[in-house]
């Protein structure tokens, strides 16, 4: 599952560089992928988080 997580993080990422570079950064699009940029990329994080708690 982290492994998935990781290439959806990465190809949102890349469309988001690409978007970024060619339309305004206000542009409902660069929003939107920033949106699910963050979501995704929050889901990492708590993972990760969790998977620490648990060497403890």
């Amino acid at each position: 599952m982290e492994e998935k997580l990781l290439k959806r993080i990465e190809g949102l990422r890349k469309k988001l560089n690409k978007f970024g570079n060619t339309r305004n950064l206000n542009a409902s699009e660069v929003v939107e992928l920033s949106r699910q940029l963050d979501c995704l990329l929050n889901q990492y994080y708590r993972i990760k988080a969790n998977q620490q708690l648990s060497i403890w």
